[in-house]
């Protein structure tokens, strides 16, 4: 899986502070760290920085990549912004004789012609890939037919017309939390699934992974988001912006990708996976795990609201 570093993101209070007080220690030894870790491209979220994003962005650009040369993720509505991080990122890696391949973020791209033209347009210039999310200027989509529908008539199509190759177009279907919108995770898997089944060849997935445990306990986010991850890889995602300083999210990415099956638990993760690649993620049940295991336990009970067979509840894992 290709992993995409969530860490440096605006809402972040230390990388807030870091930002305003323009902080570069801070800032190159957590891009440090997420290389590191196994991040192979940094998100840079600046927000939409209507007055100074592409100032921020040039600072933040020039920042990180005195430290790292992976390819970075232009987070940012602001599109001067983007068009700016791109410009930077390219001159700094031609002085140093690298190439990397970038990533526009931009947020929604269907309802706005002229918006829609200069992202594919300026991703086209730099040989960089563009984040779609399945989101319209109406409202968030419900279904798993609707994100798919909004991929395959609204994203595809322009990025094609502008030239950007559809395995440069990472798909989000829009995670949504699994607490007060239970209803949504079983429909993201599928989403995925079909995007992937949709063409040949296929457009690239992604997803921002911690969305499904938005005001969730801490406890517990971790445990929610590597499962649905296991899930999602299950039905072909190919990329999370995600936190690879989550130790354990990283493991289980390993046992999947490398099929370790060294352990009881990871026999159960894989059970799960194979199953959901199967279309079968319905019949993922108690007997594939051992539920006097705690820790198998609670990946069943994960699991079961992530399919929203049971309400969701702060202390799921007590029932």
């Amino acid at each position: 899986m290709f992993v995409i570093g969530e860490n440096i993101q605006i809402r972040a209070t230390q990388v807030k502070r870091a930002l305003q007080e323009r902080d570069a220690v801070f800032l190159q030894q957590l891009a440090q760290s997420l290389v590191e870790a196994g991040s192979h491209m940094i998100d840079l979220n600046i927000g939409p920085r209507k007055k100074d994003g592409p100032e921020v962005m040039t600072w933040l650009v020039e920042t990180v990549s005195e430290v790292v040369d992976v390819p970075l993720s232009f987070d940012t509505t602001n599109l001067d912004a983007i068009e700016t991080g791109l410009k930077v990122a390219r001159s700094l890696r031609a002085a140093k004789g690298i190439q990397a391949k970038d990533m526009l973020n931009p947020g929604s791209l269907v309802g706005d012609a002229a918006r829609t033209e200069r992202i594919f347009s300026l991703a086209v210039e730099y040989g960089a890939g563009v984040v779609g999310l399945t989101l319209e200027q109406t409202g968030m989509p419900v279904s798993t037919d609707e994100r798919v529908n909004i991929a395959l008539e609204q994203l595809i199509p322009p990025a094609l017309e502008y030239g950007l190759p559809v395995q440069d177009l990472y798909i989000d279907p829009v995670v949504l939390t699994v607490k007060g919108m239970q209803e949504h995770p079983k429909e993201i898997i599928e989403a995925v699934r079909m995007c992937k089944m949709a063409l040949d060849p296929a457009p690239m997935t992604t997803c921002g992974l911690s969305n499904v445990s938005n005001s969730v306990p801490h406890e517990n986010r971790s445990l929610i988001n590597r499962t649905f991850l296991v899930m999602m890889l299950g039905a072909g995602l190919d990329s999370a912006i995600c936190d690879p300083l989550d130790l354990e999210l990283m493991e289980w990415v390993r046992v999947v990708e490398e099929r370790d099956e060294s352990s009881a638990m990871n026999q159960a993760l894989l059970r799960l996976y194979d199953k959901v690649q199967a279309m079968e993620m319905g019949s993922f049940g108690p007997g594939d795990v051992d539920m006097d295991d705690p820790e198998q336990a609670a990946l069943y009970k994960t699991v079961r609201i992530l399919r929203n067979e049971v309400i969701f509840a702060d202390d799921y894992l007590r029932y």
